[in-house]
């Protein structure tokens, strides 16, 4: 059986597949955070309009790259086990939202992870 997906949705994943093939690994977490951030922002918006099909898969996205850039910690450096605690809690706040929903707490990680990024781009 064929899975119907919108149009927005096949282009969003073509995006991804290209971006991700050939990328550097300071690419993946770029392009992970990109999909954490914008995942986290539909989950809100969804919440926002009682579209808790969207709310759902948008918050399983956020999970996927959460999972991603948990696997993509390096424990030279120093910094591994700061991420490792960084990303387990992001992942626990997730993972609570499937049971009550915050968009409050939703919209500061998001933020959080949006001055990451930034940061990460500027250095």
């Amino acid at each position: 059986m064929l899975l119907q997906q919108s149009p927005h949705e096949a282009y969003r994943r073509v995006d991804f597949d290209a971006r991700v093939t050939g990328a550097n690994p300071a690419e993946l977490v770029h392009v992970c955070y990109e999909h954490l951030i914008g995942a986290l922002g539909t989950a809100i918006h969804a919440h926002q309009n009682g579209d808790n099909g969207l709310k759902s898969r948008s918050m399983t996205r956020a999970l996927t790259a959460i999972t991603a850039l948990q696997m993509g910690v390096s424990q030279e450096g120093g910094m591994g086990e700061a991420l490792n605690q960084f990303y387990a809690a992001a992942r626990r706040t997730i993972l609570d939202s499937a049971v009550a929903f915050d968009a409050k707490q939703i919209a500061t990680m998001r933020t959080d992870f949006a001055e990451i990024s930034q940061a990460m781009k500027a250095g």
